[in-house]
């Protein structure tokens, strides 16, 4: 019962994983595609030396919050495979602290009136055209988010009952199954016990003898 409830465990978790990892993989493209957009935009690299202009932030902060799920993801499904404690309590950190930043940018955006205020200018415009996007379609962005966050949260559940359970015992030797396990080997016949020996030889005054009577017979004859 144990380790079935420990493989569902380890597949849900990877599940879920997937499902992070498909998010962090989105947001990747998405950054790609408006770093591609600056770029045809301002007609030269965006990581020009030379350049004076503000760096568009949001595109590579896009760009970093895709690559930090999708390795989450990763240390996340070698922890479900494991089931190590150091990969489940080093998973279970940085889904805490990912969910801690939302849980932050969250609360700031619906508690602070002038929360625009707190993040730098953004000269490529995409964060803007992002809020835009965000107030015209709020009911299905809520959805997400709350989506993602319920995903996170169970996640985080489900490697702290996969650290209770425990790794998987292997059994790498055939000495560790005893005989009430194995009930064949209680019928199976044991040989009898030999000794590996020299042969056994009459002694030399036995044989002087037997050939002595034998000539004494035949003289008599």
């Amino acid at each position: 019962m144990g380790r079935l409830m420990r493989s569902c465990t380890q597949s849900i978790l990877k599940l879920l994983n997937s499902a992070i990892g498909m998010v962090g993989l989105g947001m990747i493209l998405y950054a790609v595609w408006l770093i591609r957009a600056w770029q045809r935009e301002m007609g030269e690299l965006p990581f020009d030396d030379g350049d004076d202009r503000l760096a568009p932030w949001f595109i590579y902060a896009f760009l970093g919050l895709g690559v930090t799920l999708c390795t989450i993801t990763c240390i996340g499904h070698v922890a479900a495979e494991t089931a190590n404690g150091c990969c489940l309590y080093l998973y279970m950190l940085f889904v805490f602290v990912l969910f801690m930043l939302e849980a932050g940018v969250t609360a700031d955006v619906f508690l602070n009136r002038s929360w625009e205020k707190d993040f730098p200018e953004d000269p490529s415009g995409s964060f803007n055209q992002f809020k835009d996007f965000i107030r015209k379609n709020f009911e299905m962005c809520k959805w997400i988010g709350l989506s993602i966050v319920a995903v996170q949260g169970l996640s985080f559940l489900l490697a702290l009952v996969l650290k209770g359970l425990g790794p998987h015992q292997y059994y790498d030797s055939d000495d560790e199954y005893t005989s009430d396990r194995v009930p064949l080997l209680n019928n199976a016949g044991v040989p009898p016990p030999y000794v590996v020996g020299s042969p056994i030889v009459g002694s030399k005054t036995d044989s002087w003898s037997i050939r002595i009577n034998e000539k004494v017979n035949m003289a008599n004859r």
